[in-house]
């Protein structure tokens, strides 16, 4: 107990921090999330199959399916180039994690609605104070890098894909911890 409070009082690097920092970016990208309009749908920590992943927020409205991820880097720089996702100088797999993710939950929700869900692989950044720099979005299209503050204008700005009945579809398969369940 005296260590996670000095811990704290130092802002040593613990494995209690890293998942404190997380938990606040994903509060933060949720509280985005939720000042979209009523024909938006949104989950939270999604568990997806039997190794305790989840997925940060799903999200299903007029612009499309999106799996989004939240990474809370407070005192970083970001800089992204491609499939390239550099934290303060340090390549990280966000972008391929993302991807991923998208692919999963686009065949999950595919088999259990019936027909085709295409997913986009969002990763939403929090903080990164020292700078957040995107030289160009990752390829294809599958994933895109933006901040917490500019999640909304994002999925606002995406052409109308779904209509209310798809909408509420997916809505209703994606909200059954067994559609998430392989």
């Amino acid at each position: 107990m005296v260590r996670h409070i000095l811990a704290r009082v130092f802002d040593a690097k613990t494995d209690e921090r890293a998942w404190r920092i997380g938990a606040d970016g994903e509060q933060a990208v949720g509280d985005q999330l939720a000042a979209l309009d009523a024909r938006w749908r949104i989950l939270h920590a999604v568990r997806v199959g039997e190794r305790g992943a989840d997925i940060d927020h799903v999200v299903i409205g007029p612009g499309g399916v999106f799996t989004v991820n939240s990474k809370n880097h407070p005192k970083a720089s970001i800089w992204v180039g491609g499939d390239t996702f550099m934290v303060n100088g340090s390549r990280v797999p966000y972008i391929r994690n993302s991807r991923h993710e998208a692919r999963r939950a686009s065949r999950l929700l595919a088999e259990h609605v019936g027909f085709p869900v295409p997913v986009t692989g969002v990763i939403a950044v929090v903080g990164a104070r020292r700078g957040f720099t995107v030289k160009n979005q990752p390829r294809d299209g599958a994933v895109t890098v933006v901040t917490r503050r500019g999640i909304r204008r994002y999925l606002t700005s995406q052409p109308q894909r779904l209509g209310l009945r798809e909408i509420d579809a997916i809505h209703e398969v994606a909200r059954r911890s067994t559609t998430w369940q392989r």
